[in-house]
This record gives C-alpha cells, structure tokens and sequence, in this order.
C-alpha cells in the first residue's frame, strides 16, 4: 500500500524513523519519504545512510502547527514518532514535555484534517496505560486526542489510530545500551531500581513491522497493542553482565514495577486477536457504525474476559536468560 505514495515521519531521526525508513525502502516503492524533525546534525547524519532519491528533510518542530502544514503537503501517510520520552527529565520539565507530546500532538492532527491525509499512525508507549508519570500522562492524552479526532473529520476519508508498544530493545536512551556502556567502561556492578521490575519487550524491527500492518487493520480510533514477552530486569542484567554485581538503587520519579498495556478498567473495550489486542474507542464515532471485532483485513477478534489485564508482571510469556541473550543479539544485529 506505500508503493507510490508520500510518507511523513515525524521525530523522523531517532531509532523508529531510522529503522521505518529502511524498512520502507527495503520492501516498496515509495513516492517520497519526508523525515520532520528539528535537529539538522541528526538529519544531516541520517541522510548518509539514507539518500535514495525519494528522501526528503524537513526541519521542524511539532510544536509548530504552520510548518507542520507546509510538511504535510501532498503526504498520503503519517506516522507520528516525535515526542519527549525520557520519564525522569519529563519530572522536572513537566511544561516541555505537554508542549510536544500534547500539544504537538494537536498540531499534528490539525495538519492532517487540513491536508487531508489519508491515515496518520500515532506511537504510543505501556506507559500511557494508567499512569503515574507525566510522561505516561502526556502520551495518554495524546492517544485520547488522536482517537476522537475521527470525529472531527467530517466527510473527509482522514482516519487515525494509535499503536502501544513496550520497551524497544536497544533503542536510544533505553536500558541495554546503559548497562553495555557500564560494562564497556569496566564497572563493577549494574545498578537495579528494583529486583522484582518486569518489562515489555520488543525489537525495532517487530515494532515496526507491527505499525506497518496496522496501516492495513485500521478502521480508525483503534488502539493497538502487539502481544509481546516480558522480561524480568534481574534477568536482562544477567544475560548482558552475567559476572557482575547486581546492586539495586531504588525506583526513579515516575517510574513503575511493572507495565500495562491493556488495563482492567478497558477490559470492556478490548478485543483479542492472534497475535495483539486493539482497545476499541470509548466514545462514538457519529459518521460510521463500526464493528471492532473484524479488522480492515477481514481478522476476526473477541472481546476478552471482565477484568483483563495486559500486564508485564502477569503475562504468561516470559523470555529466560538465555532466551534474552539471543532475542537482545538478533534485535541489535
């Protein structure tokens, strides 16, 4: 379905939009791929290892609603992949974090309607499901905001979704490349916030394989959620260091034991596929009745049981140590 057509990727440099590209070059044919992101040296280091004659660079900001405008013009797709992600920073500059995850958000969607972009994709994070910290908080608006902008499309074929996944392995500023730094420098230990913590976990390459079907599933308003393994902490440490000193330092501001992705209290509105849920919208859509139960590509799904939970800390798929070792060599490879 991309064979010919134009493609935005906003935060279009970091570890998403570096990997959707090459996978979007890779397997179609493309018109243009439009990477909007607002530093020139990621750009400029990106279009070395990208430069087929379809890539266009556009510095931006989605903080800013005019220029995103002028980028969406002619843009069949979008993916929205900017935002700021780090939980601690987003603790201490809480009004930086709601200017682009929020409000960026609202500049996105309104250069969509405006352009009349078929399908925007937004990501999401576990974090956004019941959060604790102002960057979950952040992105659940966000996906509330892109759900119930189907309802503000009127009679334009505009339609958006948002797709919820957990900790990419080996993406910028996550915890493998933290403790391979450690053990590259010769520490003596790793340092564990806590024994009992449990993560989702996903390669790039799943993720984005997962955003690229998606594009075909969606009616529009969905949530979608990849069924996914979890690892214990204490076991990631032991498959990256297993010599080294395990000391736990205690939990950082914002951070939780474990994640949710689909919480109990939307059980109501989640349905179950053979390989990821989608949480249907809570509110009505008043240009279509759509039934969530059967995707655009004609999968079927049931409603799960009151009370279901999608949580890392009780999934039933775990990957052992070893399991880990040779799912972290094969993302990073």
């Amino acid at each position: 379905m991309f064979d010919g057509k134009t493609i935005l990727i906003t935060g279009g440099t970091g570890s998403f939009g570096k990997k959707y590209t090459e996978t979007l070059l890779s397997r179609y044919k493309p018109k243009r791929i439009i990477i909007y992101s607002r530093d020139e040296l990621k750009q400029f280091d990106m279009g070395q290892d990208y430069n087929d004659p379809c890539m266009r660079y556009m510095i931006g900001d989605v903080r800013d609603k005019e220029r995103l405008v002028q980028a969406c013009d002619g843009v069949d797709y979008i993916i929205h992949a900017a935002a700021l992600k780090q939980v601690p920073a987003a603790e201490y500059n809480p009004m930086e974090c709601i200017n682009t995850n929020i409000r960026g958000a609202e500049n996105v969607i309104h250069a969509a309607i405006k352009c009349g972009i078929k399908k925007v994709i937004a990501l999401s994070t576990d974090k956004a499901a019941n959060p604790i910290n102002l960057y979950g908080a952040t992105k659940l608006a966000s996906d509330k905001m892109f759900v119930a902008a189907n309802n503000m499309v009127g009679r334009r074929e505009t339609r958006f979704a948002v797709v919820r996944y957990g900790n990419v392995v080996g993406s910028r500023g996550s915890v493998v490349p933290f403790f391979e730094k450690r053990v590259a420098e010769g520490a003596d230990h790793l340092p564990i916030t806590d024994a009992d913590m449990t993560r989702f976990w996903i390669s790039l390459q799943d993720g984005v394989d997962f955003v690229l079907k998606n594009f075909e599933r969606m009616h529009g308003g969905e949530v979608f959620v990849p069924k996914i393994p979890s690892i214990r902490v204490t076991d990631l440490a032991s498959a990256i260091a297993p010599n080294l000193e395990q000391r736990i330092i205690g939990i950082r501001p914002g951070e939780k034991l474990h994640e949710i992705m689909c919480p109990a209290d939307d059980s109501h509105l989640t349905v179950e596929f053979e390989d990821h849920y989608v949480l249907s919208p809570s509110i009505k859509f008043y240009d279509a009745e759509v039934s969530y139960d059967k995707n655009c590509l004609g999968e079927v799904g049931k409603p799960v049981g009151r009370g279901f939970e999608y949580n890392s800390g009780t999934n039933p798929h775990f990957l052992t140590v070893d399991e880990i070792a040779s799912f972290n060599k094969a993302a990073m490879a």
